[in-house]
């Protein structure tokens, strides 16, 4: 009978849940309630929960509070998507509930569970039930009411346990689009692999990482001495692979043709690689083809460069370095639209999207990286604005969100921004300009599935707006003329399309000029976009 747990305990049975979690992301993401192939609440939720692994690794005692803290700290900075962001929360309020203890009898971990519900619930604005939110209540409000402090441990974990799983398995109920589906809550099941995890470690059946393996010590730093004009190959991009697919030497050969500075050591089925190239988006993506990122870092060398000659001038004239009135951080995939946000004067674009969104941290380096009064941040992506949140809470700089779901919302708040106007004006033009465009997708599909009673076959192309799946076929140019009928209306003046890296110009140009002879009085646009797994990225104004 177990009755209390020490740190030591603590800490492997957190350790086991996270590489339960690890091992089984591939399922967690295919739960994605749209077929299309870039669910990544599994990836999310595991590349925040390996942060928080790699920041209790730094602590050598088995003191409870000095893991609670190294817990909540690596999560809350590592944390990725609002999957990531509500995770981090979770473990947040547990880690602070935990604090000052020796060891944890049932009534503990029962009140940190609780604690790490109500902490994720004040983190979101409109919680929705049916989602991991629901799962972590549920679970932490029934752990307090069936715990006592004779009770034995293991007996307490698997009533939880079991709450969890049939908490889980009511998300349907809750919420319409899973239902339709005919999934669970990807978010939800992604905590209950982590609860499974810690039981089994409490049986004493650590679970380790499938792959397993740790990462080279090797770091490779480049100094570059050259203007920002000799830099052939803008972005520094490091990653760690791990994969049981692939080895280091394959990944050398696949890399090579990416750009140069190429580093890449392995072991035991975790590959670090370090590149620099002018496409970072096609890099990583080259690398999820064969297992998961533990880690990933894109630097622009050429901001550096100039930032560094900056500040070096500054420091050696003793002047500092001027802020601006005004800076602004995007989120983008594809070299196109990074490009097009350069034209409107976006100061740092963070590589991330679909499949890759950014850490609170990668928005915090950001921020750091700006010299600006007030700083502006467009995180183009409904699973990236909590995170974007989360740094603008922890920087001390101002910072302003707006929280736009799609590039196509953010250049119409581009448009309006006015750099003479004060921020409070600018604020409110921008969200206002959130609602004059409408946007959409297409795609295709990675499963069989039925929404809004359009049937889906796996492979199909298949438009995707305003939140909802609108039609699914063969053809792209027809699905994405589909689409565009569905969003235009009689006070549409202008019709944007962004082509993807799997469309060809000649594709693109043939639809633009169709769409302009089925809407003689709408302006028709086209312009590279370059992102990956999207045909096209539309948007009508």
């Amino acid at each position: 009978m177990i009755q209390c747990i020490d740190g030591k305990k603590f800490r492997d049975m957190f350790v086991s849940g996270a590489n339960n979690l690890q091992n089984n992301k591939d399922l967690v993401d295919k739960l994605n309630v749209f077929p299309v192939p870039d669910g990544d609440t599994g990836t999310n939720m595991s590349l925040t929960i390996s942060y928080a692994i790699k920041e209790l690794a730094k602590v050598q005692n088995d003191d409870i509070t000095d893991i609670g803290k190294s817990l909540s700290k690596g999560s809350l900075m590592g944390a990725r998507g609002n999957s990531g962001v509500i995770l981090s929360q979770i473990i947040r309020g547990i880690a602070k509930s935990i604090e000052g203890k020796e060891t944890l009898n049932v009534v503990d971990f029962a009140n940190a569970l609780k604690n790490g519900s109500d902490t994720a619930y004040k983190a979101v604005i409109k919680p929705i039930e049916g989602t991991i939110l629901t799962v972590v209540r549920e679970s932490g409000e029934y752990a307090v009411e069936v715990a006592n402090a004779d009770m034995d441990m293991v007996e307490f974990l698997e009533l939880v346990v079991k709450k969890a799983n049939e908490s889980l398995d009511r998300t349907p109920e809750l919420l319409k689009a899973l239902k339709e589906a005919g999934v669970v809550d990807s978010g939800g099941k992604g905590l209950v692999l982590i609860y499974e995890g810690m039981l089994s470690s409490l049986k004493g059946n650590d679970i380790e990482s499938i792959e397993g393996g740790t990462s080279s010590n090797v770091e490779v730093n480049v100094e570059q001495n050259v203007s920002s004009e000799d830099i052939k190959f803008q972005y520094c991009t490091e990653f760690i692979l791990e994969s049981n697919k692939i080895d280091d030497a394959a990944v050398r050969d696949i890399y090579m043709k990416f750009g140069d500075s190429l580093a890449v050591v392995g072991d035991e089925g975790v590959i670090k690689v370090h590149v620099h190239t002018n496409d970072p988006g096609l890099a990583i993506q080259e690398a999820l083809k064969y297992g998961q990122l533990l880690t990933i870092k894109v630097e622009n060398m050429k901001l550096q460069h100039e930032n560094k000659v900056l500040n070096e001038t500054a420091q050696t004239k003793d002047v500092p370095v001027e802020e601006k009135e005004y800076g602004f951080i995007a989120t983008s995939m594809g070299e196109g639209l990074a490009q097009i946000f350069k034209d409107f004067g976006v100061d740092h674009i963070i590589e991330g999207g679909q499949t890759m969104n950014p850490s609170t941290e990668d928005f915090m380096k950001a921020i750091e990286s700006l010299h600006a009064k007030n700083i502006i941040i467009l995180p183009n992506n409904s699973n990236i604005i909590m995170a974007a949140n989360q740094a603008k809470e922890l920087s001390d700089k101002n910072i302003i969100v707006i929280p736009t779901k799609n590039v196509a919302q953010a250049f119409a708040t581009l448009v309006t921004f006015d750099a003479d106007a004060d921020v409070a004006e600018n604020e409110a033009n921008m969200m206002d300009a959130l609602s004059t465009v409408k946007s959409g997708q297409v795609t295709y599909a990675v499963r069989d599935t039925v929404i809004n009673d359009v049937e889906v076959k796996e492979g199909n192309i298949i438009g995707i707006a305003e939140g909802k799946l609108l039609s699914a076929g063969e053809n792209v140019a027809e699905i994405t003329t589909d689409l565009v009928e569905k969003l235009v209306d009689e006070d549409s003046a202008i019709i944007t399309l962004f082509y993807g890296e799997d469309t060809s110009k000649e594709d693109a140009e043939v639809l633009r000029n169709e769409l302009e002879e089925k809407f003689e009085d709408i302006d028709v646009e086209l312009h590279y976009g370059g992102q990956p797994l999207y045909y096209y990225l539309v948007s009508v104004e």
